[in-house]
């Protein structure tokens, strides 16, 4: 027991004891952060990238074609019965 006592008050002053120097050295960050840009991307990052683009551009042709079909079944004419109209034209002209 006298073993555990002296473990757990060492242990206590341990944590007691402040560290003076918490600060990073001067330049330190801005370090980091030069060499971090300096790196050119890699494969995987370029591979995100045209994924990212891509989907982009998937969804602005969804958005277009969805905007489009809105657009036609709110629309008061008819298009299948000018289309029917016409087909009759064309039939009855080359039938004749």
């Amino acid at each position: 027991m006298k073993d555990r006592d002296e473990m757990l008050n060492r242990l206590f002053r341990a944590a007691a004891i402040h560290d003076t120097n918490p600060e990073m050295p001067f330049g330190f960050d801005s370090r980091v952060l030069a060499l971090a840009r300096e790196r050119g991307q890699n494969g995987s990052a370029v591979i995100a990238l045209f994924a990212r683009r891509a989907a982009l551009l998937a969804m602005a042709v969804i958005v277009i074609a969805a905007a489009g079909v809105y657009q036609l079944a709110d629309s008061t004419n008819d298009l299948q019965s000018e289309y029917a109209m016409a087909d009759n034209a064309i039939e009855s002209n080359l039938g004749e």
